[in-house]
């Protein structure tokens, strides 16, 4: 069905009873993985289609069913099937992918190579799940292809050594993407600033031409179609950029110089050929529109804010966007989608990461707190909150492992462990 504003869908979905809306952009090209298959959801817009959920919670926040320990340092997120779960973690001078069953019990444990020792060390990228097979990418750019079932390597590939690419400060962290029967990756070489690998054999398909100077960012792409192209978008070390996904060509690109050369926040789709794009220390975020004439695509900018989003990516909802500042804009945003205009900025609680279900934002904050808030232009409520761990404006500083919701239950991750609770009402 069509997809409406927010308040429309409730009423839509109230008078056509058992015909379910969606609040994911239309144009957004969906995993068709069960489960929360990749990174950020089916969509990698940070949405679950979760209903029946805890609209509130107590004072201690909802009901833990189990953690999982050992898992070493990582910013990580699980990836889950309907009884298995995937996640990585650094031990023992490996990277370790673990897999567990629903109840945090240990099924098998396999490596992807070393582990990024260096600045922030700690596990990055998710794992993927596509056509049978898992994926995952360490902090030095090797790419694994593993059984599921058992985490045997079916093959690996070293994106630096191929597309003649460079480490990059903090590590690769790109969580990985599939297109059909396509994985993309982003080495930044000067062989290929992105590149479609065959997802059974890793066999390279496409590389798009590189750019003079740059290096790979820690920005996960998104995939949409918008004006008859398949669009892939997503950064370099010094620009935001734009390829053609059956092709490899590259359609845009532009300047998006940080203090760092740091560009982590996944961009967000918003319909219609615009793109929200935001990285911290350098040119604001801001909204691109992109314009499609035959095989040529021209990107403008719209509007900028001062959301300036380092790695908790946003969320649109009803025609706005929703994510963390940093720095000076420590905190949470709500930015209007049609002009950029600041709604409210709250900074009640510490800036973090975040995703949507029924409702409801599950708020993640980089200091350890966890937060259920109402979203609305006007403001958040709160109807729960809870401290997972740290304390004080001295403690953790480094809680950036984004929140899943999946099958009614809610996965946080602090480096070495992993919590499960259930939020279903």
């Amino acid at each position: 069905m069509k997809r409406f504003p927010l308040l429309l869908l409730l009423l839509v979905s109230t008078v056509c009873a058992g015909e379910k809306a969606s609040l994911h952009v239309e144009g957004i090209v969906k995993s068709n993985e069960p489960g929360w298959s990749q990174w950020r959801g089916a969509y990698r817009d940070g949405i679950s289609d979760e209903t029946g959920l805890l609209q509130s919670w107590p004072e201690n926040g909802p009901k833990k069913l189990w953690s999982a320990s050992e898992l070493g340092r990582g910013f990580s997120s699980p990836v889950l099937t309907k009884d298995r779960l995937y996640i990585t973690g650094d031990v023992d001078g490996k990277l370790i992918i673990f897999c567990f069953d629903h109840r945090g019990k240990v099924i098998w444990k396999a490596s992807n190579g070393k582990p990024w020792t260096r600045n922030y060390k700690g596990a990055r990228a998710c794992c993927l799940l596509r056509g049978g097979l898992l994926y995952n990418m360490n902090g030095f750019g090797r790419v694994v292809c593993m059984k599921p079932d058992d985490g045997s390597e079916v093959w690996a590939v070293d994106l630096l050594e191929r597309f003649d690419g460079k480490r990059i400060t903090w590590g690769h962290s790109e969580c990985l993407m599939a297109d059909g029967n396509r994985l993309i990756v982003a080495p930044g070489g000067r062989k290929g600033l992105v590149a479609a690998l065959e997802l059974k054999t890793g066999k390279t398909v496409w590389a798009s031409e590189s750019i003079s100077g740059e290096t790979s960012s820690y920005t996960s792409p998104i995939l949409f179609e918008y004006g008859g192209v398949r669009h892939i978008v997503t950064c370099s070390s010094r620009h935001a950029i734009g390829i053609n996904a059956d092709t490899g060509k590259l359609l845009w690109r532009q300047p998006r110089e940080t203090r760092y050369k740091a560009i982590s926040s996944t961009p967000t789709y918003c319909g219609n050929g615009r793109v929200f794009l935001a990285s911290p220390d350098g040119r604001k975020s801001e909204l691109m529109q992109l314009t499609v004439a035959g095989s040529a695509v021209r990107a403008r900018s719209m509007w900028q804010c001062d959301m300036n989003n380092l790695t908790g990516g946003s969320i649109l909802l009803d025609g706005h966007l929703y994510g963390a500042g940093y720095r000076a804009g420590d905190g949470w945003f709500c930015i209007e989608l049609n002009t950029g205009k600041t709604k409210f900025h709250n900074t009640d609680l510490h800036a973090g990461s975040m995703v949507y279900a029924d409702g409801r934002l599950y708020c993640f904050s980089e200091r350890g707190e966890m937060a259920l808030m109402e979203p609305t232009p006007g403001g958040f409520i709160q109807h729960g909150r809870f401290r997972l761990v740290g304390g004080g404006e001295k403690g953790v500083r480094d809680s950036w492992a984004h929140p899943v919701v999946f099958d009614g239950r809610m996965y946080l991750r602090y480096h070495d462990v992993l919590y499960c609770y259930n939020i279903r009402k």
